[in-house]
């Protein structure tokens, strides 16, 4: 029997935060307490917060407050979960509205310096295909999935997200710092010290990886205990890399099952998320890939902007030290079964200033 969280995805986070949160940080209270093993229904809001609604326009656009978005079900606690275990999360059905919205904001996105003028395409979801008379002539085919997962940061890798963060602007580049504006609950210190949900980090969140559909699995590093695990943001369908900076937005309603790798017996435990997939999804036996993931932070603690090298580099690395902990290869090895077998993905380019690079393996490769 699996758990359900409600939500009232009729309003904005801000007018009703009930089992709803839109920042990260480690010490929010739980909305709920999960055992390993334990399935979970979760209704999740649109990642632009309502915002984007079939009564909205191109215009509406330039008005737009996203200092709401990104609303997350949860957290919810994990029985057990302790700093340096592994939380494995497998999706296992992601259940779309039949509305979703894609929008073109002016200077947002990989080329939003080009675009001046809003632009919001409205898509009518059904039998698995989105359309919109604001695309015409185009059918897209719906692979759905779960755009924001994570678990609570510490308060010392809060610490460093947000120092490494106001680096970046003062540099003149692009990251949204926190702010009590637009976070929900609003208590503190949560409201003025949480991190903004809009990049990826060590502990998840705005992932953007299309391969997180029914039947995937993402590997988590706990940062705290219980985890605080936290979802949202489902989208019916994205290209990899996302590049207008959204996707097809959905209201969503999850199930996922929640289990656990104790540090002790784990024999690789992920420095950024992992995950497991076969594809193509949910189609039966298929082709087996396991993948790693880098975001531009170089190991010197620099935070780039959008830098995909880093990111590359960073997920690449991961990948050598998971084949070297749980396939007995040397680093020489491992180093030469990525550049035979592995892809470098950009599964997202456009969520300041963080982008995420995955390396992904089939793992057929192994006789």
């Amino acid at each position: 029997m699996s758990r359900r969280l409600s939500i009232d995805g009729s309003v904005s986070i801000t007018v009703d935060a009930t089992n709803s949160h839109n920042r990260w940080f480690p010490d929010l209270d739980p909305v709920a307490e999960v055992e390993p093993g334990e399935e979970l229904v979760l209704e999740l809001r649109d990642g632009m917060d309502g915002e984007l609604g079939p009564q909205a326009s191109s215009a509406s656009l330039r008005s737009v407050n996203l200092d709401a978005n990104h609303a997350m079900t949860g957290p919810v606690a994990v029985a057990g979960a302790e700093p340096g275990d592994v939380l494995e999360v497998d999706v296992l059905e992601v259940e779309p509205a039949g509305y979703g919205a894609t929008a073109v904001i002016p200077g947002f996105g990989l080329l939003g310096d080009r675009f001046e003028d809003p632009f919001l395409v409205r898509w009518e979801i059904s039998d698995g295909i989105a359309r919109s008379p604001d695309l015409p002539g185009v059918a897209i085919r719906g692979a759905p999935f779960l755009g924001t997962i994570g678990v609570a940061p510490s308060a010392e890798l809060l610490t460093r997200a947000d120092q490494r963060e106001r680096a970046v602007t003062d540099r003149g580049e692009m990251a949204l710092l926190p702010q009590a504006e637009g976070a929900a609950p609003r208590l503190e210190p949560y409201a003025s010290r949480g991190l903004r949900t809009i990049p990826p980090r060590e502990n998840g969140g705005n992932l953007d990886i299309p391969q997180l559909t029914a039947g995937s699995r993402l590997l988590l590093r706990v940062h705290v205990d219980g985890a605080l695990l936290s979802v949202g943001d489902a989208h019916f369908a994205q290209g990899e890399g996302e590049s207008c900076g959204t996707a097809i937005e959905i209201q969503a309603t999850a199930r996922i099952r929640v289990g656990l790798r104790k540090a002790a017996v784990a024999a690789w435990v992920p420095s950024f998320p992992a995950y497991e997939f076969r594809t193509p999804p949910n189609a039966g036996p298929g082709r087996q890939f396991l993948a790693t993931t880098g975001i531009c932070v170089g190991e010197d603690g620099r935070n780039g902007s959008l830098e995909i090298t880093t990111a590359a580099r960073r997920a690449l690395a991961e990948l050598v030290d998971l084949l070297c902990a749980t396939r007995g290869l040397t680093p020489e090895q491992a180093y030469v079964l990525s550049s035979v077998a592995a892809d470098l993905r950009i599964s997202e380019a456009v969520n300041v200033p963080n982008a995420l690079v995955s390396a992904i393996l089939p793992l057929d490769v192994f006789e």
